[in-house]
């Protein structure tokens, strides 16, 4: 039984490696070649691998933090991490899928992005101003799951017709669409024809 605040080992025949600065560097960069990240991402990335170099190897955790620090300044200097653009493209890309704007900022949060640019991401998804950001995003997630006018199977009785349709409300609900949203959208028989009203 493993002792509470402490790390789990590293997976059997795997080294953990000793945190240098140049370690966190190619650490850090191989991460953001391959994932855009906030810099409180990064941030925690990085401070798992020096607590588990604390634990293997005996560093110092406190002087690995420092290092983490001055890292992310850098690659915030340089613009190579940008939490305003990361903020703006992650909340662009959940819209897309279907998110609510409930459920992008929480998302946003939980990576650690601070309010005023959360804020500011939210203030540039389509149909923010006029409040259609998430009518649009509502309409892009019924066509994923293929839920109310986007059914293939919409010629069912009345009886299973009720029934599905106060699942695929429920389905919206629990995707952060507030009820009048949900209801607009799942009772449609053109959903993609109310942005164009």
């Amino acid at each position: 039984m493993m002792e509470e605040g402490r790390t789990a080992p590293a997976a059997p025949g795997r080294k953990v490696k000793r945190v240098t600065p140049e370690y966190l560097d190619r650490a850090a960069l191989h991460y953001l070649e391959r994932f855009a990240s906030s810099s409180a991402n990064l941030r925690r990335l990085l401070l798992r691998r020096v607590m588990a170099s604390a634990q293997a190897h005996g560093t110092d955790p406190a002087q690995g933090a420092e290092w983490i620090e001055a890292l992310i300044a850098r690659y915030l200097r340089s613009g190579l991490l940008n939490d305003g653009l990361y903020a703006e493209m992650k909340a662009r890309g959940l819209q897309r899928r279907g998110g609510s704007t409930r459920a992008i900022r929480q998302k946003l949060r939980a990576k650690g992005l601070e309010d005023a640019e959360v804020d500011a991401a939210m203030g540039e998804l389509e149909g923010a101003e006029t409040g259609e950001a998430d009518l649009a995003a509502a309409i892009a997630y019924a066509r994923r799951r293929r839920l109310g006018g986007f059914r293939p199977d919409r010629g069912l009785d009345a009886d299973a017709t009720r029934a599905r349709r106060d699942k695929d409300i429920a389905a919206l609900a629990r995707a952060g669409f507030d009820l009048e949203t949900a209801r607009l959208v799942i009772n449609a028989d053109d959903p993609e024809g109310l942005l164009e009203a």
